[in-house]
């Protein structure tokens, strides 16, 4: 009869249940860290070759964008730090400087959220190639009531969380709610 019940409750579907682990989410040993997609928040430092006054740090603004000097603003929201090297590259050398050469990198990643049975839930910094255990890691690691087995995720942007299981390869990125839930026992 036991066995019945549990059966029964395995085969349910649903919202709620925790999908299979894969997809893109989660990642193997043998993964290259995907090319990483600007975002509002994010802190570049842009440097100009020998244009000291035009090199310097810029944040990309809630418009998506980054204000730069002689040119204004150049868009950044879902670019590669390349793709958006290239553009203000393009845009310093139409008119403004004689074969510019511009080059960009991150130095602070936009923060993700951790929540729930955490130690220290909060706002944290973002590092490229975080998972779940380092995330939790950061939060100073599950309380005794966390349940280890699922996590929600909510995409930034996202209308809804998901349901992932807790597994050491599950990829967190920039701007993320991650929500730890509380086991039934």
């Amino acid at each position: 009869m036991l066995f019945a019940a549990s059966a029964t409750l395995a085969s349910c579907g649903g919202k709620g249940h925790a999908p299979i682990s894969s997809g893109e989410r989660f990642s193997t040993a043998g993964d290259v860290v995907e090319d990483y997609r600007l975002g509002v928040g994010d802190r570049l430092r842009v440097s100009v070759y020998r244009e000291a006054d035009l090199t310097g740090e810029f944040a990309v603004g809630a418009d998506g964008n980054v204000a730069l000097p002689l040119i204004g603003s150049v868009k950044a929201l879902g670019r590669s730090v390349a793709e958006f090297s290239r553009e203000a590259q393009a845009r310093y050398g139409d008119g403004y400087l004689r074969e510019p050469k511009v080059s960009a990198e991150v130095i602070n990643y936009r923060p993700f959220f951790i929540l729930g049975e955490v130690e220290t839930p909060g706002q944290y910094p973002y590092t490229i190639g975080m998972t779940l255990p380092m995330a939790v890691a950061t939060a100073k690691g599950y309380t005794p009531r966390a349940d280890r087995g699922t996590v929600r995720i909510m995409r930034l942007g996202a209308a809804d969380e998901e349901v992932y299981r807790a597994s050491p390869g599950l990829r967190i990125y920039p701007g993320d709610m991650v929500r730890v839930g509380e086991r039934f026992f």
